[in-house]
């Protein structure tokens, strides 16, 4: 029962129980008055003005009672129109949990810590001249299985830390300790080299089974050293000195790397212009060898190789260039690499690039593109939620040549096609076909013949948290 209803109710018995009295008062006056005019002779004047004077007192008791029970009833209702005090706002955690694949965990201060990890499996075919007596058919592989941690410390510090273990060969990937501040980020460790477009795009969001040719021919992987990159609005300035890669460490060889892209948006497209230079001192005696295999890693034969010859140093430079607009894209990058050789002997120089376009098929997705290289790309409908995620086509000539200062390494000309097929953002299913047409090819086939083609078929499945 609420206050309000129970002062009504009192004061309504209030009422009640003052009615009666003046009830049985006046039910008593008579007899009072005639035993009164018995006793003291009272007129019947006085009898009457008695009793009105009891039956005013009477009414004016009643209004007093009904003037009290509205003020009570009043109260009750004035104090319910008074709204309730608003709770005080909830506190904000000191941890907070986001899902980036996998969990991201951020506490106070500018802590965060996050697993990463991916895993590629190929498999597919190799078909070659059987005269060249190369091991081919059928082919797979544990790409890459990949695990390892990153985040942030307070002060501007960052970490990141990867090893893979495909094929239960453990080695280093990433292991790096970095420093932002505004536009500037340095970083100490190992990591990859400033070596253009197509090196610093991650495995996971190539469009390709594997990146260019010339990428791995001349010898692009991750070295311990100190990195610099500055990027301010649409400019990046990249730059670093190298010693080698952790597998091979103690070494005296070194290198420097530098980079400059320029990336504004026109409109809705995002347009890509760069260049980068590489410079490596190869210690007293040192050698170097340049090849490839027929697109894919399953296959251990190389048709295109130098095979080894000495060097004291080598100059790369390369340009590199790409648009993005909407479900369409476009790359182009070169490389020439230069090698000094001791004594009187000729330098060579070495070509690589590649040309490729690709276009989505399904409404709404593109390529990704952040900081100076292709990014993730999110399917605008996921499998999950009522879509069929994105399906992307890409076409691609890739050129290498190993021949000259007379050395014979061959060329390897390369059309390849492929389809790239994205549930979600973090999973993917890649089919991958090529043609490879060798000239100077580093095995012969029937009669001597080096000019010859291969036939290659990959499929990739991939995951990544």
């Amino acid at each position: 029962m609420t206050n309000r209803q129970m002062a009504s109710r009192l004061c309504r018995a209030t009422l009640a129980a003052t009615v009666a009295a003046a009830a049985l008062t006046a039910h008593a006056a008579p007899a009072a008055a005639q035993d009164a005019a018995a006793d003291a002779s009272l007129t019947m004047q006085e009898e009457l003005a008695l009793m009105r004077a009891q039956m005013d007192a009477m009414a004016q008791r009643i209004a007093t009672l009904e003037a009290e029970l509205e003020s009570a009833q009043a109260v009750p209702a004035a104090v319910a129109a008074v709204p309730p005090p608003a709770p005080a706002p909830a506190a904000a955690p000191d941890t907070q949990i986001t899902f980036k694949g996998a969990p991201e965990i951020k506490g106070k201060g500018g802590w965060s810590f996050k697993p990463r990890g991916r895993l590629q499996y190929d498999a597919g075919i190799v078909e070659a001249p059987n005269a060249t007596g190369r091991d081919e058919g059928f082919g797979n592989d544990l790409r890459r299985a990949r695990l390892g941690v990153s985040g942030d410390m307070p002060g501007g510090f960052g970490y990141k830390f990867e090893v893979d273990v495909a094929n239960s060969d453990l080695a280093v990937t990433d292991a790096l300790i970095s420093y932002e501040d505004g536009d500037v980020e340095i970083s100490v460790g190992q990591f990859n080299n400033f070596q253009g477009l197509e090196e610093l795009t991650s495995s996971l969001h190539t469009s390709f089974i594997e990146r260019a040719a010339f990428t791995d021919a001349f010898g692009f992987v991750r070295r311990v050293g100190v990195g610099v990159q500055y990027s301010p609005g649409d400019v990046l300035i990249q730059g670093g000195v190298f010693s080698d890669n952790m597998d091979v460490l103690p070494s005296d060889d070194w290198s420097a790397n530098g980079r400059v892209v320029y990336m504004p948006k026109l409109g809705d497209a995002q347009l890509h212009l760069g260049a980068s230079v590489h410079y490596r001192e190869y210690a007293a005696g040192g050698t170097v060898r340049y090849r490839q295999r027929p697109l894919v890693s399953f296959t251990s034969e190389r048709f295109i190789n130098t095979d080894r010859f000495s060097a004291s140093s080598e100059l790369g430079y390369g340009a590199e260039a790409a648009v993005i607009s909407g479900p369409f894209h476009a790359a182009v990058e070169g490389r020439w690499q230069n090698v000094s050789r001791p004594g009187m002997l000729a330098d060579p120089t070495f070509f690589g690039g590649y040309a490729e376009v690709g276009y989505y098929l399904t409404g709404g997705d593109t390529r990704g593109y952040k900081g100076g290289k292709f990014d993730r790309t999110k399917p605008a409908n996921p499998v999950g939620e009522g879509g069929m995620g994105s399906v992307q086509a890409n076409l691609r000539y890739d050129r290498l040549d190993l021949n000259d200062a007379g050395i014979l390494g061959g060329t390897q000309d390369g059309y390849f096609f492929s389809l790239v097929w994205k549930p979600t953002d973090y999973t993917m299913l890649l089919a991958n076909y090529g043609k490879l047409s060798y000239g100077d090819a580093f095995y012969p086939a029937a009669g001597g013949d080096t000019s010859y083609d291969v036939d290659v078929f990959g499929v990739r499945a991939q995951i990544d948290f």
